[in-house]
């Protein structure tokens, strides 16, 4: 009975101290990250909040239903000069069909710049170098069905190179765009990145092993690879308001906000907003990823010019700056004109 009495007390009590489980997340798992990045000075500076507001050529990466409120034919350039020195680039065009659509091609560009190659027994490095390089070539259409509805698609080839190995495939987005007859109010929803797992293959992987060191008069030397795993693209969700909360002939307000359903993280939410006096100068602000778990994404703002060079041409020039809090800042610039 002494037993019963002194043990039972030590199993309650390690049940009680027993640690609660934890949550396993997805973080970190997708390949093809450099698609989450983000298009254009405009919508980085309004803190991502483009899914609804989304009509230059911009609309490619974040709603391709918008290119069908482009007028005419465009061309945008972007640069940053992205976390850890790295490159990121974006270069599209689009023309206007009329009441055939809008057809619009694009191109993102990453590049690392070099870095030393290390091993565990070189961790000083080899004397060589490598690089990451990845892109993803575009070709986007979109169409308005009413004069308050469109809709529009992308396909995609994306594709990562570290040093020899690469990995590609294709993926696809859908868009739409509504327009409420409630004060100019605008609901843009998009799916983002669908398509099948990318693997990474290459030379890299390569190697010869002796099976069996410590035997003659066997193969000595066998050629093998590292088995890698596959893994998907980040599919994102998104859905987004954007309402004109002032509209005069001289002052326009517009305040924004999207929420983000991705695969490989927690949901979360992007805030923005918009003044621009005459369609001429535009200042802009605002959040990106409110309630993210161990996110370091925040505050955003910058501000644009739009020049008309003649009766035709017309060129917008885009600044923003995104806070990393203890991560870097970056700065993004866009050129867009219009014809």
């Amino acid at each position: 009975m002494a037993l019963v009495t002194v043990v039972a007390p030590v199993r309650a009590q390690t049940i009680g101290d027993r640690p609660e489980p934890r949550t396993i997340t997805k973080v970190g798992t997708t390949s093809a990250q450099f698609l989450k990045i983000g298009v254009g000075a405009r919508a980085v500076a309004l803190g991502g909040t483009f899914v609804a507001e989304a009509s230059d050529l911009s609309a490619l990466y974040w709603n391709p239903a918008g290119l069908a409120r482009m007028n005419g034919s465009a061309v945008q350039l972007a640069h940053t000069q992205y976390l850890a020195n790295i490159d990121y680039n974006f270069a599209g065009f689009g023309v206007n069909l009329g009441s055939a659509g809008t057809l619009a091609a694009s191109l993102i560009f990453l590049d690392s710049g070099e870095m030393d190659v290390r091993t565990t027994s070189q961790p000083e490095g080899t004397g060589e170098r490598f690089k990451v390089q990845d892109f993803a070539l575009q070709l986007s259409y979109g169409k308005s069905l009413t004069d308050r509805f469109s809709i529009g698609g992308t396909a995609k080839y994306v594709n990562e190179r570290i040093w020899h190995s690469t990995a590609g495939n294709l993926a696809f987005d859908l868009g739409v765009l509504f327009t409420t007859p409630f004060n100019h109010l605008r609901l843009g929803a998009s799916l983002a990145n669908f398509g099948p797992k990318m693997q990474i293959n290459g030379r890299d992987i390569l190697f010869s092993q002796d099976p069996s060191p410590g035997q003659s008069g066997n193969v000595e030397v066998v050629n093998a690879e590292f088995q890698t795993d596959k893994f998907a693209l980040p599919l994102l969700f998104r859905v987004g308001l954007a309402w004109d909360a002032i509209a005069t002939a001289d002052h326009r307000i517009v305040i924004l906000t999207d929420a983000a359903h991705p695969n490989d993280n927690s949901e979360y939410v992007n805030m923005g907003a918009e003044y621009s006096f005459r369609g001429l100068i535009f200042l802009r602000s605002g959040y990106r990823n409110l309630f993210e778990e161990d996110g370091e994404q925040g505050l955003t703002f910058g501000g644009g010019l739009n020049v008309r060079i003649d009766r035709t041409l017309r060129a917008r020039f885009d600044y923003a700056y995104a806070d990393f809090n203890r991560l870097e800042q970056t700065h993004w610039f866009t050129l867009d004109l219009s014809f």
